[in-house]
């Protein structure tokens, strides 16, 4: 999958999540300084990101990521 594919799944999944419209969310963005994440939506993140993608992912190095390209870098990995 391209990697543009991934980082626009993960736009779609984050403003589904955080009630943000996907065109602006900038993919540098930070989760909780810029989107306003809170800790319950990190989880809700983390398990539609899982779901978008039907991975598992380690949910404390997930919830570690902090920015969109970060997540779509991180999700890559586990779809090689």
């Amino acid at each position: 999958m391209a990697k543009q594919e991934v980082l626009d799944r993960v736009i779609k999944v984050t403003g589904k999540v955080l009630g943000l419209d996907p065109s602006e969310i900038d993919p540098g963005a930070n989760f909780i300084f810029d989107l306003g994440a809170e800790s319950s939506q990190s989880v809700e993140l983390v398990m539609g990101f899982e779901a978008e993608f039907d991975i598992d992912m380690d949910q404390e190095k997930a919830l570690a990521v902090q920015t969109v390209t970060d997540a779509a870098d991180f999700i890559a990995g586990h779809l090689k």
